[in-house]
């Protein structure tokens, strides 16, 4: 226990520390002068799901516009959560995206990546292919014709959201999707014939040659060997995989510390970032435990209850400490900003009807108070300013004036004229 919670305390490598040469435009060093120094964002990616901007942003599919009641709703549900996340995933699922052939929603969806990159918010599409949520129309081509359709898809969304959405979920859920067969659908069919590592290979390949500076993820919730395995050999097959995405869904129960460690040592030997993707943890009564596929579990109304929000408030900031902790762990999202999303789960920070639970209050506390630094700092006789803090864009100022600069630790002086 001594060591779990070392370990979840450790956070040095998520600090840099650099000296600052102050200067005024003239270049005269700014010497005995007192400076605020605020960090205005973070390196480190708290995200949460972004999918209301569609709706907020970019209106209803009609093009019709919302009323001023869920307008004003979902305004005040995005400004509270993106106040303390700096990252949204977006869903490009092509059963939705695209539900008649030719038609894809990017209109919308291009909306809402603005309604976010206007707010220095960082923006994810997930996901490019998937068998789940896919389109029907697809199942009336052939299997090579649903490959080379695919591949279109892709290169068309990524090229047309480059610079926009820069980091996509490529392939959702590959350990699974050859031997899914809860219903037929055109992925499982061109996985089932091309085989994994083909597969991820050409629409890996599709993303990279749209947006050769993307960040493209392999994403998955299966945490087993089987997806070790998968890694092994795409990486192998050299599929250009920048972040290995891990799902964390826990509807019936948290993982615990002992199965978060575990998970971050054998996932972290790839040597590659690791991404928390789609982090779920409830604050009601759990899913049972012999359900196997959380979707089976199908219920009109699950609620949240006061001592489910105080379990859910402790076991989040637990798994938070420990996965920021790990120098791997680039980004950590929580899949539902609000209850009653997916599968009508409480597992949001926030009730249904905006109101802050106890899980959004701790973790404000941390990421704003904890993990972020603000001071204020003299600089020397030279003009020099020694500043540690962690890593993310700073705002310096003096009197009326100011600048930014970031800190990634990779400069060890930065001069800044102010």
């Amino acid at each position: 226990m001594v060591l779990e919670k070392t370990l979840t305390k450790n956070y040095e490598h998520r600090k840099a520390a650099v000296q600052l040469r102050m200067v005024s435009q003239d270049g005269s060093p700014l010497k005995n002068m007192e400076f605020k120094i605020n960090q205005i964002e973070s390196q480190f990616l708290f995200g949460v799901g972004g999918f209301d901007a569609v709706e907020f942003a970019g209106g209803k599919p009609d093009d019709t516009a919302l009323d001023e009641k869920r307008s004003v709703y979902l305004k005040e549900k995005l400004n509270k959560l993106f106040s303390i996340h700096n990252y949204a995933t977006l869903p490009f699922y092509i059963g939705r995206y695209e539900e008649q052939e030719g038609k894809p929603d990017e209109k919308r969806l291009k909306a809402a990546a603005a309604w976010f990159n206007e707010r220095n918010i960082k923006t994810k599409g997930h996901p490019l292919c998937w068998h789940t949520v896919c389109a029907p129309w697809l199942m009336e081509y052939s299997n090579a014709e649903i490959l080379k359709k695919v591949i279109e898809r892709i290169e068309r969304d990524v090229s047309a959201f480059k610079g926009i959405i820069d980091t996509w979920d490529v392939i959702n859920e590959v350990v699974i999707m050859p031997i899914f067969d809860k219903y037929d659908n055109a992925i499982t069919r061109i996985c089932k014939e091309y085989g994994q590592i083909p597969l991820v290979k050409e629409v890996f390949s599709a993303a990279k040659r749209a947006n050769p500076d993307a960040i493209l993820l392999l994403n998955d919730f299966d945490v087993s060997n089987e997806y070790e395995i998968l890694i092994d050999k795409c990486l192998q097959a050299g599929i250009p995989i920048d972040v290995i995405g891990i799902q964390s869904h826990q509807h019936q129960g948290y993982w615990g510390a002992e199965k978060t460690h575990d998970v971050l040592k054998r996932f972290s030997r790839f040597g590659l970032p690791l991404h928390f993707t789609e982090n779920t943890l409830i604050s009601g009564d759990l899913m049972p435990p012999h359900i196997e596929d959380l979707n089976d579990w199908q219920v009109n109304e699950w609620q949240t209850t006061p001592q489910g929000e105080e379990r859910q408030s402790k076991e989040l900031i637990e798994m938070y400490e420990i996965l920021f902790s790990h120098p791997k762990v680039e980004a950590i999202t929580n899949w539902s900003g609000g209850d009653d999303a997916w599968l009508h789960a409480p597992a949001g920070f926030l009730r249904i009807d905006n109101s802050e639970k106890p899980s959004y209050k701790v973790l404000k506390t941390k990421i704003e108070n904890e993990w972020r630094t603000e001071t204020t700092l003299q600089s020397a006789d030279d003009g020099c300013i020694s500043l540690e803090g962690f890593k993310g864009t700073y705002e310096i100022s003096y009197m009326d004036k100011k600048a930014i600069f970031n800190l990634d630790g990779k400069n060890s002086t930065i001069e800044i004229v102010i």
